[in-house]
């Protein structure tokens, strides 16, 4: 049994003792006595994956940038409708109002006044110069760089305007410091860690941000103690005195602790089976929050070989092409053996939709090109084509003295783990070897380069996972596809390529649709690169993936967007009266 199980065995006592124990231990000299808080006063969110950094543009995890965004602010921010809400900015810009130049070569925001850091500290343009000037170093290795390819440079008009100047027109001027990719560093915290340093920051553990809430103490693995931001610019907001984020456990076990015995107020990414869900929603102590965004399951093949190594110890490097999965016949048998819909309907039910696209939201983007289909005769066929029979009798296919085994890792997670075992068999009964790993979240999605387990590393030949594209824009996702955009050794494993897929062909359709001004054309673009993607099984999509989250009866002001975090608006969330 886990600490984390057993934290919640203890439940509310547990938290209380939990509370006293790291108030006492509080020491950061960035840190303030906490104030007292009552239950009443205190929100309490859990995390099945543990958060291990709080610098959003060193992180990978999606759990990362959750933490950082109660922090952390970007300029503006997409709602669930695709409008702009503004957070630092003052107004959203417009060719009417001067914004966005005509060219279409230029962008400038006009910034909130009055706006404080934590430590009391104002927050200027140089804020956000600086916060380009960090990501865009490369050795940072910043992980959201790819939404500021294109700038020429950021400059500070005055203390409240700051110009983003692109290299050439540019349709997509509202991805640079908007949503969660956006979130504003400021400069007179990490001005001596732009480097190679970047990741000894002593604020990427206690942040300084212009949000509702600090933090007064974090231990990375487990449990992050927030408390209202006395230079929060809206007056009476925040609403909690005090927020708790507890991390680590598993989806079922943060399930029960919000749906069922109510020990907590928010529960993260709930990937439990469908069935499971319904039961626990049934004991009335909370209510499932179900939104359909970009989140993507999806099959990572790995382009290059894992077992073998470069002379400096490189594993999946460009220098060794896959034994089989070069051979498009064998990513197609591949295709072919995934059962989405009995995935869909025995574990994800409602929450999910089978899909054959990698570009699923806006809807405007999902290709009508494209379907997907179960079929092992067709799988079967087209490595018997490919010259991949079983010669020796074992039941694994072989060919030219190479076994058809593959290595398919993935998070802990039980909803992954029952959907590894479909997977097996449809493969299994094809005659492909197939060793199923799985690996704790922690890990996992950590981004740790020098962890030979984490998703960017990718030492095996499937990975399964979910993302998709964090704006209503997806240039910036459609890029990490691209050829610069491979994850390697040479850039310390920080970029979203994990497949080190490379075809020049996209890489031209990206270019034509980074410069093309004309919305419609554009749309058209993007579709195109999703079809190439798929006729060239770059990776295998198969489940569209809601965002479910378990929300207390207790808690109101909780609207979740698909385009930033879950706590992207926590100064609204409340309890009831």
């Amino acid at each position: 049994m886990t600490i984390f199980a057993r934290f919640f065995q203890g439940q509310i006592f547990a938290w209380s003792l939990l509370n006293i124990f790291l108030l006492a231990a509080c020491s950061s000299p960035q840190a303030q006595s906490p104030t007292t808080a009552t239950a009443a006063d205190t929100l309490r969110l859990l995390y099945w994956q543990a958060p291990t950094i709080l610098n959003p543009h060193l992180a990978q995890g999606t759990k990362d940038f959750e933490a950082s965004r109660i922090v952390y602010e970007p300029l503006a921010s997409h709602d669930k409708d695709g409008k702009l809400v503004l957070f630092l900015a003052t107004e959203i810009p417009t060719q009417e109002n001067g914004g966005i130049a005509k060219d279409g070569k230029s962008v400038t925001w006009k910034l909130k006044q009055g706006v404080k850091w934590s430590d009391g500290q104002p927050f200027t343009a140089a804020d956000v110069v600086f916060t380009y000037q960090f990501l865009s170093n490369s050795t940072v290795g910043a992980t959201t760089s790819a939404d500021y390819k294109g700038i020429s440079s950021v400059e500070a008009i005055d203390d409240h305007t700051v110009k983003i100047n692109f290299q050439s027109p540019n349709p997509a001027w509202s991805l640079p410091f908007v949503g969660l990719n956006g979130m504003i560093l400021p400069r007179h915290i990490f001005a001596k860690f732009n480097g190679s340093n970047a990741r000894e920051a002593p604020a990427n553990l206690i942040p300084v941000g212009t949000g509702p809430y600090r933090v007064v103490e974090f231990k990375p693995g487990d449990i992050i103690i927030y408390e209202a931001n006395s230079s929060f610019r809206e007056a009476n907001k925040p609403f909690f005195k005090r927020v708790e984020l507890k991390g680590g456990g598993d989806a079922t076990s943060a399930a029960r602790a919000v749906l069922q015995t109510g020990d907590v107020d928010y529960a993260w990414n709930l990937q439990v089976e469908a069935p499971v869900l319904k039961q626990l929603e049934a004991a009335g102590k909370g209510r499932l929050d179900i939104s359909f965004g970009s989140f993507l399951e999806r099959i990572v093949i790995n382009h290059t070989d894992p077992n073998k190594q470069t002379k400096d110890g490189e594993r999946s490097s460009l220098e060794f092409p896959h034994p089989f999965f070069q051979d498009i016949r064998v990513r197609q048998a591949f295709n072919y053996a995934i059962d989405r819909d009995t995935i869909n309907q025995q574990l994800y039910g409602s929450s999910g939709r089978p899909a054959a696209n990698i570009l699923v939201a806006p809807n405007i983007y999902n290709s009508p090109n494209t379907k997907y289909e179960f079929n092992l005769k067709k799988a079967a066929d087209l490595l018997d084509e490919a010259g991949w029979k079983d010669t020796n009798g074992n039941g694994i296919r072989d060919k030219n003295g190479v076994e058809m085994n593959v290595l398919f890792q993935t998070s802990v997670n039980p909803l992954r783990q029952k959907t590894q075992e479909i997977i097996k068999q449809g493969l299994t009964s094809i005659g492909v070897g197939i060793e199923l790993k799985s690996i704790d979240g922690s890990i996992f999605f950590s981004g740790d380069p020098s962890n030979p387990d984490a998703l960017n590393r990718f030492q095996a030949d499937l990975q399964m996972f979910s993302t998709g594209n964090a704006n209503i824009d997806p240039g910036a996702y459609m890029k990490g596809f691209t050829c610069e955009e491979i994850t390697q050794k040479s850039n310390n494993w920080s970029k979203p390529n994990y497949s080190r897929y490379c075809n020049p062909e996209y890489d031209k359709l990206w270019q034509q649709s980074n410069a093309e001004l004309n919305p419609e054309k554009r749309r058209q673009l993007f579709i195109q690169m999703n079809d190439l993607l798929i006729k060239d099984v770059a990776i295998i999509p198969f489940i569209a993936r809601a965002d479910v989250n378990g929300v207390s009866n207790r808690l109101i002001g909780v609207n979740l967007t698909p385009w930033d975090t879950d706590t992207w608006n926590i100064k609204d969330w409340q309890g009831k009266p």
